[in-house]
């Protein structure tokens, strides 16, 4: 038997989809990347609770906002922002599985949005963690592809399947244990802020 820790954040890739087709913010999620690096302020926090809050908070109640506005935020804080609160949220349950007693000495990232190499720097500077690419970022398909061979005989172990993991990049941390604690408390301000205007 083998057990796996999970959380949920329930709104990750889905945020640069929001600004894209809601806000028309950006023509592809691939422009996410070029607008961050342009961001001048980095005081803008984004909560995108837009169907609640998932692990650790699970408030259903809470909504969406962006603290930090000034007349100077335009569209690439508001993006710049949107990348980092993914990376908040994942910290968020690192957080939470750490507290449970989990321990771990890289962070190793799939799906969509890991191809984004600022987002993934990002990644690493909040959760002060060397963070891992794979090869093969759609590892969702993959792993049901690596049970299936494995029902079928192709792979005799789990140990086997998990040497075929191969790396693509590593991002090591750029910025300070103190610079990211101040930004996750400011994150966790706004997510506060958010609990609060719902009436949590």
């Amino acid at each position: 038997v083998t057990y796996a820790m999970e959380g949920s954040a329930f709104i990750a890739g889905a945020v640069i989809q929001w600004l894209r087709d809601g806000l028309e913010l950006l023509k592809s999620a691939k422009d996410s990347k070029a607008m961050a690096e342009q961001a001048r302020d980095q005081q803008v926090f984004f909560v995108p609770a837009f169907t609640g809050l998932g692990a650790p908070y699970w408030d259903p109640n809470a909504r969406g906002a962006i603290f930090g506005l000034t007349r100077d935020t335009g569209k690439n804080e508001i993006v710049s922002a949107a990348l980092e609160s993914v990376c908040f949220q994942t910290m968020d349950l690192l957080a939470a599985m750490q507290q449970d007693g989990a321990e771990f000495t890289a962070l190793r990232v799939d799906g969509g949005m890991t191809n984004n190499d600022l987002a993934m720097q990002m990644m690493a500077d909040i959760a002060q963690t060397k963070v891992l690419r794979p090869a093969m970022t759609e590892t969702t398909a993959l792993g049901a592809a690596y049970l299936t061979g494995l029902q079928l005989g192709i792979w005799s172990s789990l140990e086997e399947i998990a040497e075929l993991w191969a790396q693509d990049r590593a991002f090591e941390v750029a910025k300070d244990k103190d610079w990211s604690q101040q930004r996750y408390q400011r994150w966790q301000a706004a997510v506060k802020a958010c609990q609060v205007f719902s009436g949590a």
